[in-house]
């Protein structure tokens, strides 16, 4: 029993963790190229596991059934809860949006391929919110049937790229080498490692069992980063930098790399593959994290889940992220870099920091687990975290984007 719950945890950890990121993360890492990519990937790997650690650290101070929210609240006060609030419906709000910008595209172009029929983006995106979204209205029961199914056809899609996609790789093309062009993609690559809000569930699920919450984050959160690097080194050792369908295009357009990377096979059997694993991993990431929002709006506002309070929430869950898709034709790639840069790090990276050095250092909360370093461990996190914020800020002032 407990080496079955270790199992189940572990991929819950990496469910959570590959989703619609991974599919950015060829357009966004293209110019640097594979090899700074891959050190980009491990760094962050590196912080993302750490602050996870901070988050257990923190959640074993609590009781039962406690939150993000209120181990803010628990260990920073008031304006730590206030500043957690406002930054996780940030970082929903901008992760749905990404994902119904990202559907768009590829709904449009299954509408194409079968009917005939050419359609704006932003009409793809409609199936996602009638069909799925009404998973999300009918709750977490309908969700997670749902998500099996999808889950299990991402892993198949994701293989059979693997084994038929490889033999087009261009080794020379794996060389290419702008370390500059790091810049343009650390807070993708942040949100990519984004698992750290299932912990307190994780911490109930094994019981506070310590040693077994370890390996699960530790084990959860390594497969993605194989996972990803074997997909970094297939798509940037096929997809052209410039040209038609290159890695530019698909900077400037908002595309994903499942969707150059199909378009630029042109084989229609390749391509309907690279299609499905796209849709799969959208779709598995946007009903989570769309359940996450619709749940913390129901809590945070006090909306009960009646008839005319499912209407509101899913109103209020699904209107800003299809009016900002509508506005910003590559609202894809801006939505998921603002959830990094101004999500994640900020309640995922610097916010678990400054909880452990309060609870720590002022609170003196005795520990049933501590996250090994000290003060100045610490220090660098928060001081790496306000660095890729302030990064991403430059980016925008500057137009590097």
């Amino acid at each position: 029993m407990k080496e079955n719950k270790l199992i189940g945890g572990i991929l819950l950890v990496s469910g959570t963790t590959i989703g619609a990121g991974m599919l950015a993360l060829p357009v966004i890492t293209g110019y640097a190229g594979f090899f700074p990519s891959l050190f980009l990937l491990l760094l962050f790997w590196v912080y993302m596991t750490y602050t996870a650690f901070l988050v257990l650290e923190v959640n074993l101070w609590g009781g039962d059934h406690t939150n993000l929210i209120s181990m803010a609240h628990k260990t920073l006060g008031r304006w730590g809860e206030a500043v957690s609030w406002v930054t996780y419906l940030f970082l929903l709000y901008a992760l749905t949006t990404a994902y119904i910008a990202g559907s768009g595209p590829i709904i449009a172009e299954f509408i194409d391929g079968i009917f005939g029929y050419t359609v704006p983006p932003f009409v793809g995106s409609i199936p996602l919110l009638l069909i799925f979204g009404f998973c999300v209205y009918r709750g977490t029961k309908t969700v997670d049937f749902v998500n099996r199914i999808l889950m299990l056809g991402l892993v198949a899609a994701y293989v059979i790229m693997l084994i038929f996609i490889t033999p087009h790789i261009h080794p020379q093309q794996l060389l290419h080498r702008d370390w500059k062009s790091l810049a343009l993609a650390v807070s993708i690559v942040a949100t990519s490692f984004g698992f750290h809000i299932i912990i307190p569930t994780l911490t109930t699920y094994l019981h506070k069992d310590v040693s077994q919450l370890k390996k699960t984050i530790l084990i959860g959160s390594v497969i993605p980063l194989i996972v990803y690097i074997l997909w970094e080194l297939l798509t940037l050792g096929i997809i052209p930098l410039e040209g038609n369908h290159g890695i530019e295009q698909g900077l400037q357009d908002g595309s994903n790399g499942a969707h150059l990377l199909s378009a630029f096979l042109g084989n229609p059997y390749l391509s309907w593959t690279a299609r499905f694993f796209s849709f799969f991993a959208i779709v598995t990431s946007f009903l989570g994290v769309s359940l996450s929002l619709t749940d913390f709006l129901s809590d945070g506002l006090k909306i009960k889940k009646s008839k005319r309070g499912k209407d509101l929430l899913y109103l209020l869950t699904f209107g800003p992220p299809i009016a900002f898709t509508i506005m910003d034709p590559r609202a894809f790639l801006s939505a998921l870099e603002y959830a990094g840069a101004f999500g994640v790090v900020i309640i995922l990276g610097l916010i678990p920091a400054l909880m452990v050095w309060k609870g720590r250092y002022h609170h003196h909360y005795p520990s049933r687990f501590k996250t090994p370093g000290g003060k100045i461990t610490l220090v660098c996190v928060m001081v790496f975290s306000l660095l890729v914020i302030g990064l991403e800020i430059a980016n925008k002032v500057t137009g590097f984007m």
